[in-house]
Parts: C-alpha cells; sequence; structure tokens
C-alpha cells in the first residue's frame, strides 16, 4: 500500500500538470454531463500536429544533430564571451522548429559538460538561465516553438505568414536584449574541451525526416489535411522509428484533452462563462501574462482562448507570460533539473538569478507591447 501511495506521489509531481487538467476535466464533466458535441470539444488537428512534431523530433535528437552542430560552432572558440553566445543562441533559433523544451533538453546538458570543461563553473547559472529564455522566446516566433502557439494559431486560424509578423517584433527585441547582455559579460580567455559524440548518422533516415517534416509543415500551414500527414507519419514511424514511439510525450497530449473538456464543459455554464468574459476580455494580454505565473502559459492559452477571440493579444500575453516564475513555463522547469543535480549546485542562487532575469525581460517586453497598442 505503501509504495502504492508513493509510486502516485511521485507521478504526480511529475505530471503535476496533466495530473490536475485530468481532475479539472473528470469534474467538469461531471457538472455538464457529456452530450453528444462532447468529441468537439478535442481540437485533434492540434494533437496530430503534436504527435508527428514529436515524434519527427525524437527522430532528429537520435541522429545527434543538435549536438554535432553545437560541436562545430564551439569546436574553435578562444574567448567566453563567444562561448557564451553560441550557447545562447542555439536554444534561440533551434527551438523555432524543435520547440523551447526540446531545445533546452539538448542545449543545457551540453552547455553544463562545455562550461565546466572550460573552467568556467561560476558562470554556469547565468548561461543556463538565459539558456532558459532564449529558448521561451526564440519558440515566440512560430506556430511550431511551443505547445501554447500551436493551439492558438490553430484555433485563430491565422495564416502562418501572418503569424511570423505578428511575432517577430517582439522576438527581435528579445533576440536584441540577449544580445546587450551576453555582449556585457566578462571576457574570459578559454579553452574548449568535450568530448565528441560518438555517432553514425544514417543518411537515410534524416532524409526520410526530412520528407515527413515537410509534410507535417504541410499541415502547419493548412496545405494537408491533418488526417493524411497523421497517417503518413504514423506509418513511417511504424516502418522505420519504432523505437521513438517511447520518447514521445503523451502526458503533453493528455494534457491538452483535459483541457479541452474542461474549457468545452465550462463554456456551457453561463455563471462561469459571463465572469471569466468579463474578467479577460479587453485584458487579454495583461490578463494572461499574470496568469500564466501560477498555472504555466500552455493552461493559461488553453483556458482563456474558450472566453475571448482576441487571439493575438491572448498569443503575446501567454509567450510573454513565459518568463517570470519558475513554473510560468513548464520548459523551465527543465534547464532547473539540470542544473539541480550538477555536483555543488547553488539552487538558491540559481532559482534567484533566474527570477531577477525573468523579471527583466518579462517587464521590457510587457511594457513595449503596451505602448505599441
Amino acid at each position: 500500500m505503501n509504495n502504492t501511495l508513493s509510486v502516485i506521489k511521485k507521478f504526480i509531481k511529475k505530471e503535476t500538470v496533466f495530473t490536475i487538467a485530468i481532475i479539472l476535466g473528470i469534474i467538469s464533466c461531471i457538472i455538464v454531463p457529456p452530450t453528444s458535441d462532447f468529441f468537439s470539444y478535442i481540437d485533434f488537428r492540434v494533437l496530430s500536429i503534436l504527435f508527428c512534431l514529436m515524434l519527427l523530433v525524437a527522430g532528429l535528437k537520435e541522429q545527434w544533430i543538435f549536438r554535432r552542430l553545437a560541436e562545430k560552432l564551439t569546436a574553435h572558440v578562444k574567448g567566453s564571451m563567444g562561448l557564451e553566445l553560441i550557447l545562447v543562441l542555439l536554444p534561440f533559433f533551434s527551438s523555432m522548429l524543435i520547440t523551447n523544451d526540446v531545445a533546452l533538453i539538448t542545449f543545457v546538458p551540453f552547455a553544463l559538460a562545455l562550461l565546466k570543461g572550460a573552467g568556467l563553473e561560476g558562470r554556469i547559472i547565468r548561461v543556463v538561465v538565459l539558456q532558459t529564455i532564449a529558448a521561451n522566446l526564440g519558440s515566440m516566433l512560430t506556430p511550431i516553438g511551443n505547445p501554447q502557439n500551436l493551439y492558438l494559431y490553430t484555433l485563430s486560424e491565422m495564416g502562418f505568414g501572418t503569424f511570423l509578423l505578428t511575432m517577430l517584433p517582439l522576438t527581435i527585441v528579445s533576440l536584441v536584449l540577449l544580445l546587450i547582455i551576453v555582449f556585457t559579460g566578462k571576457k574570459t580567455p578559454i579553452e574548449v574541451k568535450f568530448e565528441k559524440a560518438d555517432v553514425n548518422i544514417s543518411k537515410f533516415k534524416l532524409t526520410i525526416i526530412a520528407i515527413l517534416f515537410i509534410i507535417s509543415m504541410g499541415t502547419v500551414i493548412r496545405l494537408i489535411p491533418w488526417q493524411i500527414s497523421l497517417i503518413i507519419v504514423f506509418i513511417s514511424g511504424l516502418i522505420w522509428f519504432r523505437n521513438l514511439f517511447k520518447d514521445i510525450d503523451y502526458f503533453l497530449l493528455g494534457t491538452f484533452i483535459g483541457f479541452f473538456v474542461f474549457v468545452g464543459n465550462m463554456q456551457k455554464l453561463p455563471a462561469i462563462n459571463s465572469f471569466i468574459n468579463n474578467m479577460v476580455n479587453g485584458h487579454e494580454l495583461v490578463g494572461s501574462t499574470i496568469i500564466s505565473q501560477v498555472i504555466s502559459n500552455v493552461p493559461a492559452a488553453m483556458l482563456l482562448s474558450g472566453f475571448t477571440d482576441n487571439y493575438v493579444a491572448l498569443l503575446k500575453g501567454v509567450d510573454i507570460g513565459g518568463l517570470g516564475t519558475l513554473i510560468a513555463s513548464m520548459a523551465s522547469l527543465i534547464s532547473y533539473k539540470f542544473y539541480a543535480v550538477t555536483p555543488n549546485s547553488k539552487k538558491g542562487k540559481y532559482i534567484l538569478t533566474f527570477t531577477m532575469w525573468n523579471l527583466l525581460f518579462l517587464a521590457v517586453l510587457l511594457m513595449l507591447e503596451l505602448i505599441i497598442m
């Protein structure tokens, strides 16, 4: 019995957002019994695209493409500033295609090993925090950069080009801020040392992944029906990437389903609908930013999207809202966990540094957006 409770507690701690989403979905179904339109709550297109992208990104990780890219870029760096610049820009730009969480899973461990090898242990907190901010901000630019972007992009039926142009100013400002911080850091001569990954890259598999990625992007820009891309990617996965199905974050997909059901049911309750509408309408940008600090930006996007049609303000709000607290973006917890298990880690100093830098970026971006609006 004690072992069972221990397993349950461990699971809830690890998958807290998923657990909350499922509980809310179940409670909402008790309050509003399912009807014939129950399945219309669930956006299968979003779930399909997420599934396909997660499988393909897992394929790229298996081929160590991004690790090898990082090795080549850092191999001839002679100064700490140049190294820091590369380590920060890698997650910034890669997150636009492989999502913010995958960018951090890929580049934070690499940064930890590299900084230790270069004798720059004192720069680890600064670099990892900036990597986290970079991944969360770089992912703003594209619909596939993070889950909330994909969800709101699909819901709003915004054009791909329109989406890019909408998020481009915030992304450019974010990049400028990151560059200013990096270039005002200390300069130290270094010698980069790392263990090269001994991995055989399969050109055939990379070609298949590239083709499947193009097909998936065809669905993202609404040229290919999601059913077709899902079938093609799924069957291709069974043939060439069967071992990668275990790497898909099924709990993220389950989290989406739970919130789809919860929001759908809440919209049927006049009192709740009216209350959230009055609270959100006209305050989408600031409201979503604040709510993201408490429940993180993906749930905030899904919850508030059911009560407003100002998707642009909501999109910017939840993306800016990914800054701030450690839980504002679930991707931020990835970096923290990597750092926390390193020898002699200073968790308190990390959280303080993380919060200070994040609040600075949040304040600047939010003020700029409010002035522009």
